[in-house]
């Protein structure tokens, strides 16, 4: 494969995935991913940071469709709902590459410095939906508290999904885990 081809970014993610799968993320060197993409350093480097952003360069964009989601929710949602809604949307997503996410998850699984990483990528979803829900006329506690929740709710359904066979889809159990939470605080 020439280095002329397109999609550079994308080879690179997919060969250091692989590479990661195959022989740890701690074992494996940006020369290796470069080597197995067709590229250079140079060029991974042009694309990412260092080898970690490679598992983490979605994070933004999911984090700006949760905020826009729950921003484009409709001004008669609370703001539970609002965050269910946008989760669930997110869990669509993952479900279209579920074997991608999974060997991504793998991965992380494996390595405490990126479990670290995949925690404050968290816990910024859950700052930035809580500044969306205030933006939306949310008070605190109420804000924090949908959003903190929210991101819990999905981080529960996220596991299930990633430890079960894929049946339910991902925003099945998104919806089960917020009906759960409601269970819970009914006290029931």
């Amino acid at each position: 494969m020439g280095r002329w081809e397109p999609n550079a970014r994308g080879r690179l993610a997919e060969a250091a995935l692989e590479l990661y799968v195959e022989r740890g993320y701690e074992q494996t060197t940006v020369a290796e991913i470069a080597k197995r993409s067709g590229l250079t350093e140079r060029t991974f480097f042009r694309h990412f940071a260092d080898k970690r952003e490679v598992l983490f360069s979605g994070s933004d964009a999911l984090r700006e469709h949760l905020v826009n989601a729950v921003a484009g929710a409709p001004e008669s949602a609370a703001p539970i709902e609002a965050v269910t809604a946008a989760f669930e949307e997110v869990g669509a997503l993952f479900q279209e590459d579920r074997e991608r996410v999974l060997r991504r998850q793998s991965v992380i699984a494996a390595n405490a410095e990126l479990r670290e990483r995949e925690l404050i990528k968290l816990a910024r979803w859950s700052a930035d939906l809580a500044d969306t829900l205030r933006r939306r006329g949310g008070a605190d506690p109420a804000a924090s508290l949908a959003a903190e929740v929210g991101v819990a709710a999905f981080k529960i359904a996220f596991e299930r999904w990633v430890g079960g066979p894929g049946e339910p889809d991902l925003s099945e159990l998104i919806r089960e885990s917020f009906g759960e939470l409601k269970t819970v605080v009914a006290g029931g």
